[in-house]
């Protein structure tokens, strides 16, 4: 992180002299510029390659670096009205209008400025990252023979292997294929289930980023609810009777956003009904590297105690590594393979061989269990801290479960506060936290949000974004 900051802050020098030099004049060595910043060769040659990028300088190997020459003058940009009609055209002809919405996914994704303690991250913060040992790993995979070839379109054999074993049941190596992280899995499974203008029973609340991937492909999310046991039965059961859907997707262990796990009896229920009504079974197991340290035995993937191939699971490395480390499984039994295989290759013919064969060398390597023991410490120490001071600074929000894996707490808000309202006011305030009506097909039961304690740099962040949510809240117009 030092370093990181040190090349941002010569680049930034650099640039502000940039106009001490005529177009293709030539810039000071190296050298010179480690002697005057003291600063390491590597962040000048670092900064630089900054610039470079940006296209102000143009850096020679063996001249040095020059002042880039001035870009041609951009065009003036035409009339692109005429896409409105073309990309309306086939709502009128299609049974459910596709709608390409990512805000919800966005929520969680964009990072806010420095000053605002990001409470809506969906990742670990850099410093939970195992930066060092992926690097290593990586640094390994380049070394392997044949690191740059073509890799099988479905995986190379031991990490689908690997992937196998932690799933457990009877899966095999055979039965998975590598994908970019769970949203290009989630992607996959959904297409390869179901045609456009068709039902998909999703959990409410649940995951925007499989909202979006459905609304997307023009399929028709129809909400069934969640309690604090995982998703309720009976009404499973009555949404497959009332649609006729043959798809649920559904986070049975650290549910996101309200952290539930279904419970054991609601686990056998839920696969006999999916298998009574003709339907799969979509599992998206994305924490369970996430669980926190008192988290206990943990129970097994559906798709281990399905014998009958309703489970098509979907896991990945991302959420405990870095948003950067896009490595995710797909594993399915029986004829469903063939078709999620042949969407896989025609939409990414593969994932790059050398994230596959780095990924082999990190979970492989004495470095990975102990990262999954520190994450696992220390989300539960981030976990407690944010629950202990929501309660001591902001007891009229409420949080109805407490999880033991994950990177969030789902939390309610008072009634008659405005959701939209409170998230500005605490933006305001310096926090941005993920409003929680992206996370419903359908109208949300009240105002809620979710905050993660996994994106920002420790518990004294935490308390302090909760202080400035105090702030936020006490902004707030009351309700008469």
């Amino acid at each position: 992180m030092q370093e990181r900051s040190s090349v941002m802050n010569l680049a930034q020098k650099l640039r502000l002299e940039l106009n001490r030099y005529s177009p293709g004049e030539k810039l000071p060595s190296s050298r010179v510029l480690v002697e005057r910043f003291r600063v390491s060769p590597v962040t000048v040659s670092r900064a630089l390659a900054q610039l470079a990028a940006e296209g102000l300088v143009v850096t020679r190997p063996g001249a040095g670096a020059f002042r880039a020459e001035p870009r041609a003058v951009t065009p003036a940009a035409g009339d692109t009205a005429w896409q409105e009609v073309a990309l309306s055209a086939d709502a009128s002809v299609e049974l459910v209008p596709r709608t390409v919405d990512a805000s919800g996914v966005l929520a969680s994704l964009a990072a806010p400025p420095a000053e605002v303690v990001e409470f809506n991250g969906g990742y670990l913060h850099p410093s939970l990252q195992p930066e060092r040992a992926m690097g290593a790993a990586l640094a390994r995979a380049g070394r392997r023979p044949g690191v740059w070839a073509k890799p099988p379109v479905e995986g190379i054999t031991e990490l689908r292997a690997w992937f196998a074993r932690g799933i457990g049941g009877a899966i095999t190596a055979s039965d998975v294929l590598i994908t970019a992280a769970g949203q290009s899995a989630l992607t996959i499974a959904l297409r390869a289930l179901a045609p456009p203008g068709a039902p998909v029973l999703v959990e409410s609340p649940g995951y925007p980023g499989m909202l979006a991937i459905a609304r997307a492909a023009g399929l028709r999310p129809v909400p069934v609810p969640v309690d604090a046991d995982g998703v309720k039965p009976s009404l499973l059961a009555d949404a497959f009777r009332a649609t006729g859907a043959r798809v649920f997707v559904c986070q049975p262990l650290f549910q996101n956003p309200t952290g539930a796990v279904l419970a054991p009896e609601r686990r056998r229920e839920v696969l006999r009904i999916a298998r009574d009504a003709g339907a799969f079974v979509i599992e998206d197991d994305f924490a369970r590297r996430l669980a926190h340290e008192d988290a206990g035995p943990l129970p097994t993937p559906l798709a281990a105690e399905d014998p009958d191939g309703v489970v098509v699971h979907v896991c990945s490395l991302t959420k405990a590594t870095s948003p950067s480390f896009r490595v995710g499984a797909l594993a399915a039994r029986g004829p469903v393979l063939e078709r999620l295989r042949a969407i896989h290759i025609v939409d990414t013919f593969f994932v790059p061989r050398p994230l596959q064969e780095a990924a082999l060398e990190l979970v492989g390597s004495p470095a990975w269990p102990r990262h999954l023991r520190a994450v696992a410490a220390e989300l539960r120490h981030r976990r407690d801290t944010m629950t202990a001071a929501l309660r001591l600074r902001l007891p009229e929000l409420t949080v109805p479960h407490v999880p033991y894996g994950g990177h969030h707490l789902w939390v309610r808000l008072p009634d008659g506060c405005d959701e939209s309202v409170f998230v500005a006011s605490a933006l305001r305030a310096g926090v941005a936290v993920a409003p929680g009506r992206p996370y419903f097909s359908a109208e949300p039961p009240a105002a809620q949000v979710r905050l993660s304690f996994a994106a920002v740099a420790g518990a004294e962040e935490i308390m302090e974004g909760v202080r400035r949510l105090r702030t936020a809240v006490d902004e707030l117009p009351h309700p008469r």
